[in-house]
Parts: structure tokens; C-alpha cells; sequence
């Protein structure tokens, strides 16, 4: 459904049509882009309270800076819907986050307004600092620099990394300061106080605004006024806060807190600070679903509600005549206070996905065992440690495309030591419409490969419960569980609890020549194939390997020795994945089957429904029966071989 556009936003294209306009058009433009963006969004889906939260900011920058030469880079991309809609890719926004359609964050390869391709948070500052530091290098000293981030994703360490070097280089950066107490979940921690002391101050802000004149004044008093004026605004902002500024310790000059949805001071305040040499910090203040009631008023439910109705407000949920598998998350999530319950010793940790994760179910139950620790993957590894090294057992949840980001801490701090954290990798594995940046594609590949670390994967949500179960016995070691997004396959799930024996899987048939050999949930897309070839006469024989670091060598030895054909399956890249290990075992041993790998080929794979991406990948139901096909003899009798 293609939806139209305003009046004005219809007629722009491009940020150089936006300058055609006065200022004082900003304000409806700001309103048919924000209602542009609901429109599409309640019939397509996709994230939606961040956009929401920055179209008065958006029009801003796009009317004050002169992009694309101007260097404008989002933190993450959940807030940059209105910034594509305005650089070219209006007519495209309905195919965004669908398959072969626009992507969900910015991409380079996308359009020349995405500077950097951002899905993970908190990278925006170093990449601007780069491009500064570069513009530098070649001479272009009139080149703007912005990166716009969150509250939430300036808890983690590479924004405060990119703070520290930025303020000793004397760089045109402008660090765009998006405040609204939220990442998807409500932030938490010291920095959301400290910006909520600013924002709040009425004193401070106050003065600040009556004190404003009087420095602008007093900066035109001589060659040294310019010295004397930042003294006497840090002594100001210092003594009314009560504290130092956190900014301008790091030598940012920083300016605000500004409303960040009246645009058109936002416009030019941008503008003058284009002006003011070296790192500045511009303090927004902004609410998350700006402009729609329901989302300003639940915010994380509405970050990315899928289909609702605009009017109503209504979420759209498919209606179902019988009972439905859970998500895998929320199995983690009840499991987790089974356990707990039974096990004092247990705590949940999660880097800022409480709700995601399904760990919000804990905290409400036991708030005093279930920890967020922001967009903070290394901290929260490390944190796990520490708790490890004290006899607690931490089952850390964290989405697999993330714990890329915490893959030193894994080794370094765990399991060298050989603690005792529970690694819960929830979107393990093609993630859908968010795209590259958060398929969980790695993690076999990068973790089996660590010594003293136990790698699992369960094929339904009964061994989610076993498998957690089983790693929080005592002296199992750091232990590493992956599971998918979305439903698992068992209604009636919530089984008794049996200890696993690690590093043992499980023959679910036997067959003739052919052999399934798959790890996790794709393991179903087995089952549902092997139904379809044995009424075809080909009866491949199936294993859940159920762990890929120990695997069960017994059982290789088994399968190695007794069919011809051996098919992999894993939701995971090829390389260096279950069939490489499969390969390993078959070289190491002297075996010469013949095996077929299927997975996550060597690319990154753009977005697109999951099951759309397992096709693409062909590793879903249709792939798995035509690769048994090309090798399978079919049996013309009733009679099994064997």
C-alpha cells in the first residue's frame, strides 16, 4: 500500500528542496513527516517510537548542515526513518525492512546520505571522529561532522572511547546528545541520572538562559574574552548542577539541554555551532513517540509494534484456533525463575534487553537478582565473571549478533578461568528484517573454538529447559546455549527438568545412506523433510547433535561408519560451523562419507522474513528434501534396509 505524503513533504525529494522552504514552514513539514511515518509504518511495520522521537531534529540538521558533504552519522537506525524518507527514498519507505527492499538502518551502499552503516549502538562518535580527522588530513576544513546518539547508547564503552579521543583532537565534531531516558527498555545507571540532574535543574536552566546574553556579550571584548567566557560557563554549569560536566571535562563544549521538538531553534542553533571551532556536544531532549499518544505513553511497547491501527491505536495480532508454540525467549524467561526459585545461587544479567530477552520476567519476580547493565555487552560478561568467581551462577543473556562485541571478555575473563557462566544467545542464527547487522550468524564458528567452553543448541523449548537446567549444576564451567528468534514448535512445553549429559546427542531415526545431521531448531526443518521423502520411498536417517563443543564422537563414529551421505544442517555460517567440525572429525578418524553442508554461506545476507532468508540460505524444508534427493536411491518396498 503506497501512502501519501503531505502537501509540502511531498514535494521533497532531497535535502536541497527541504532549503527551498522558510523556517517557518519547518514546523508543518515536521508534522507531515511524522505523520508520513505513522502512516507507513502501521500498515508495513518496523521500529517506530525512535523516528517518532526525531523529526523535528531530522528536518534540522538536513535544513541547517549541507549533506551529503556534510557528514551526518546515526547511532544505530532505529531513529533514522525520517532521514531517509528526506534523502531520496521516500517512494521507497513502503519496502522498508521487507524482502529486497530498503534496508531498516543506514547502509552505505544504500545512498550517499548514510555515511556509515550502523545497526549495533554506540559507534556513531568514532566514525565521526574518523571522518573529522580525515576531512582534516585532506584540507577540508569547512566539513561538518554530526553524530546523533542516544542516552542509552552513550552507556556503553566505545562511546565513551570516542568522547576521550575526540576531545584531544581539535576536530570538527558536533555529538548530537538524543535524550529521552530510553534505548528500547528505560535506560538505567549513573549517566541517566546525571542527564536527568541537568535536564531538571530548574535553577540551572533558568540562569543558563538569563546568563546566555551576557556571555555572548562579553566574547567580543577582546582576544582573550573567548578564555574568560568558557571559564565563567563551566563555573556556572558547575556550581548550579552540583558537579563538574561530565562533557566538558572531556573538552566538549557542551550547550543545552535544548527542546529537541521546537525545530526551528534546533535549526539554528545547528547553524551557529557550525561555526564554533573543535568538539561540541549539543545536549536534545526529546520523547520517544513523539506526536502518537500510545507510544509516548509505553514506550518500549511501542518501539516496534508491527501492524496497528493508526486510528485506534490497536496492535494487529493473528488470531489462532488452537494453542501455539511460545517464543524461545519466553521459555528462557519463565525457565529462568523455575530455576532460580530452586537455585539460590542463580542471577539473570542482560545488556540493556530486558523485555527482548524475556529477563523482564525475572526482574518483576526477583529485582533483586536480574540485572540491566545498558548497552554494556563487555561490562556484562566481565560483571558475569566477577559474580562467577563468588559462587553465583549468572546466566547472561545477550543476542548473538551482540556478544561479537564481548568475544575478549568470553576468553579472557571466563573461560580461561573456567567460571561457571550461563551464555543465553537469543537471535542465534538468521534474525529476520533487521537485517546483517543482527543475524546471529557467528557464534558456533567463533565460540567452539575456545577452549573450556560448552556449546549447545536445543532443537525445541523441552531441551531449552533441559539444557539450562543442566548448566546451572554444580562445576559444569562456562556453558553456551544458542537459540533462535521467534516460536519454537511445542505448545505443551513446560516439562519436569532432566540433566543432560554434555556432550551427548540423540538419534531421533535411523535410515539407509543417507544421514541428517543438524543442531538447534532447524533440526524440525529435518523432521518435516524426512516426512516428505519417506513418502517418496527415501528414508534418510536423522541425529540431534545437540552440542557442537564436546560433540558426540560415539555417535560420529556411528554415523561416519554406517552411511554414504552425511547432510548437515545449522542455522549458522559454514565457516567454521557443525559441518566444518563434522569434516574435522571425519579427517581426524580416516572417514571418506560424502558430506553436504548446508547453512549460512560465506556473505552477509541482507533482510527479509526468516523463513524467506532459510530459503535464500537453502537450509529450510524445500533445500534439505532436494539435497537429500540428489544422493538418495529410492526403495521401491516396504522393507527398511537394516
Amino acid at each position: 500500500m503506497q501512502v501519501k505524503a503531505g502537501p509540502l513533504l511531498s514535494k521533497i525529494n532531497y535535502p536541497a528542496d527541504l532549503k527551498q522552504y522558510s523556517e517557518a514552514d519547518l514546523e508543518q513539514i515536521s508534522q507531515e513527516l511524522r505523520q508520513y511515518i505513522i502512516d507507513v509504518v502501521s500498515v508495513n511495520g518496523g521500529h517506530f517510537g525512535a523516528s517518532l522521537g526525531v523529526v523535528e531534529l531530522t528536518v534540522a540538521l538536513h535544513y541547517a548542515l549541507n549533506t551529503p558533504y556534510d557528514k551526518l552519522v546515526w547511532d544505530v537506525g532505529h531513529q533514522a526513518y525520517g532521514h531517509k524518507i528526506l534523502t531520496g527514498r521516500r517512494e521507497l519507505f513502503h519496502t522498508n525492512r521487507i524482502y529486497k527492499g530498503i534496508s531498516g538502518f543506514p547502509k552505505i551502499s544504500e545512498s550517499e546520505y548514510d555515511t556509515f552503516g550502523v545497526g549495533h549502538s554506540s559507534t556513531s562518535i568514532s566514525a565521526a571522529l574518523g571522518m573529522a580527522v580525515a576531512s582534516q588530513i585532506k584540507g577540508e576544513t569547512d566539513r561538518q561532522h554530526v553524530a546523533v546518539i542516544g542516552d542509552g547508547a552513550m552507556t556503553a564503552g566505545l562511546a565513551f572511547e570516542g568522547l576521550n579521543h575526540a576531545g584531544i583532537e581539535n576536530s570538527n565534531v558536533l555529538v548530537i546528545l538524543n535524550d529521552n531516558c530510553m534505548s528500547i527498555d528505560p535506560n538505567v545507571g549513573a549517566l541517566k541520572e546525571y542527564l536527568t540532574n541537568i535536564t531538571t535543574s530548574k535553577s540551572y536552566n533558568r540562569f543558563r538562559d538569563d546568563i546566555s546574553n551576557v556571555l555572548a556579550g562579553l566574547s567580543k571584548l577582546g582576544p582573550n574574552a573567548h578564555k574568560y567566557v568558557k571559564k565563567i560557563e563551566k563555573s556556572i554549569k558547575g556550581t548550579l548542577l552540583k558537579q563538574s560536566n561530565l562533557f566538558e571535562s572531556l573538552n566538549f563544549r557542551y550547550f543545552g539541554p535544548v527542546d529537541g521538538h521546537d525545530v526551528k531553534r534546533l535549526a539554528a542553533i545547528i547553524k551557529d555551532l557550525k561555526d564554533i571551532p573543535g568538539p561540541k556536544l549539543l545536549h536534545c531532549v526529546t520523547v520517544k513517540g513523539k506526536g502518537f499518544a500510545l507510544a509516548e505513553k509505553d514506550q518500549t511497547k511501542w518501539h516496534a509494534p508491527g501492524l496497528f491501527d493508526k486510528i485506534t491505536g490497536e496492535i494487529k495480532k493473528s488470531v489462532q484456533d488452537k494453542p501455539q508454540a511460545p517464543k524461545y525467549q519466553d521459555v528462557f524467561g519463565h525457565t529462568m525463575v523455575e530455576l532460580a526459585e530452586a537455585n539460590d545461587k542463580i542471577v539473570g544479567i542482560t545488556p540493556a534487553m530486558p523485555s527482548g530477552s524475556s529477563l523482564n520476567i525475572m526482574m518483576k519476580a526477583m529485582p533483586t537478582r536480574a540485572f540491566d547493565v545498558g548497552i554494556a555487552e563487555q561490562h556484562a560478561v566481565t560483571f558475569s565473571a566477577g559474580l562467577a568467581a563468588q559462587g553465583l551462577v549468572p546466566f547472561c543473556n545477550i543476542y548473538s549478533s551482540f556478544m561479537q562485541r564481548a568475544y575478549d571478555q568470553v576468553i579472557h575473563d571466563v573461560a580461561i578461568q573456567k567460571l561457571n557462566v550461563v551464555f543465553c544467545l537469543d537471535r542465534a542464527g538468521l534474525a529476520g528484517a533487521d537485517g546483517a547487522t543482527h543475524h546471529g550468524a557467528y557464534d558456533i564458528a567463533f565460540m567452539r573454538c575456545i577452549p573450556n567452553l560448552v556449546v549447545s543448541s536445543p532443537m525445541n523449548e523441552e531441551e531449552l529447559r533441559n539444557l539450562m537446567f543442566t548448566a546451572q549444576q554444580e562445576n559444569v564451567g562456562p556453558f553456551v546455549i544458542r537459540y533462535p528468534r521467534g516460536n519454537g514448535v511445542m505448545p505443551d512445553w513446560k516439562r519436569p527438568f532432566k540433566a543432560l549429559e554434555i556432550g551427548k546427542g540423540r538419534k531421533i531415526c535411523d535410515g539407509e545412506e543417507v544421514a541428517l545431521l543438524t543442531i538447534g531448531h532447524v533440526g524440525n526443518f529435518a523432521v518435516e523433510a524426512r516426512a516428505e521423502l519417506n513418502s517418496e520411498g527415501i528414508y534418510p536417517a536423522h541425529y540431534d547433535l545437540r552440542f557442537v563443543k564436546p560433540l558426540d564422537e560415539q555417535m560420529l563414529h556411528e554415523v561416519c561408519s554406517k552411511y554414504k551421505h552425511i547432510v548437515t544442517v545449522e542455522d549458522g555460517t559454514l565457516q567454521g560451523g557443525v559441518g566444518s567440525a563434522i569434516l574435522e572429525f571425519m579427517a581426524d578418524n580416516g572417514y571418506h562419507a560424502n558430506v553436504i553442508r548446508l547453512g549460512i554461506p560465506d556473505q552477509f545476507i541482507d533482510h527479509g522474513e526468516q523463513a524467506e532468508l532459510w530459503a535464500e540460505c537453502g537450509y529450510d524444508k524445500a533445500s534439505i528434501i532436494e539435497a537429500v534427493r540428489k544422493v538418495a536411491v529410492k526403495r521401491t518396498t516396504n522393507t527398511m534396509v537394516g
